[in-house]
């Protein structure tokens, strides 16, 4: 049972470790510091005690290529979804302009239905004042040609209607 007191940077050389991962390691186990006349923090150990070995390269490399794999794993799906949403965008537009061409048809049927309920209205309103005025010759000649036009207003603003 031999202890030694080393720098971090000495107990890391020892242990072939970094001198960071020393100063965690000796945080881990707590070990006793204390520090030297220049200010260095100096660590009593026994090495004998510790059972420290340092991890293999090859396992941090494995840890970084799952990282990596990972990554390009997320990177893929990223890409997917910024496709499936461009697709998404695609359909929007398309119902989008669908929406408004369908609403400009509803505006003139609508047009077209009102001038249609204006024409019947004359028409009713002739066909009310035509029967109560005027005499028999006179009021089936005028009222005749009034009519006719009358049926034609009507008859066009019901065929816009249709289309």
């Amino acid at each position: 049972m031999a202890t030694e007191t080393l720098t971090y940077a000495a107990l890391g050389a020892r242990l072939t470790i970094s001198p960071k991962a020393a100063r965690s390691l000796a945080k881990r186990l707590r070990l006793p510091c204390s520090l030297s006349d220049d200010g260095k923090a100096l660590v009593s150990v026994d090495l004998a005690e510790i059972r420290h070995r340092p991890r293999s390269p090859g396992r941090r490399e494995t840890g970084s290529e799952a990282v990596s794999a990972r990554i390009a794993a997320l990177q893929a799906e990223v890409a997917r979804l910024e496709a499936a949403a461009a697709g998404h965008r695609a359909d929007f537009e398309r119902e989008r302009e669908r929406a408004d061409r369908l609403m400009a048809e509803l505006h003139q049927a609508n047009a077209d239905t009102m001038a249609a309920r204006e024409a019947t209205a004359r028409l009713e309103g002739f066909l009310r004042a035509g029967g109560k005025a005027g005499g028999p010759t006179d009021g089936h000649a005028l009222g005749g040609r009034r009519l006719g036009h009358l049926a034609a207003d009507l008859v066009a603003a019901d065929r816009k209607a249709a289309r």
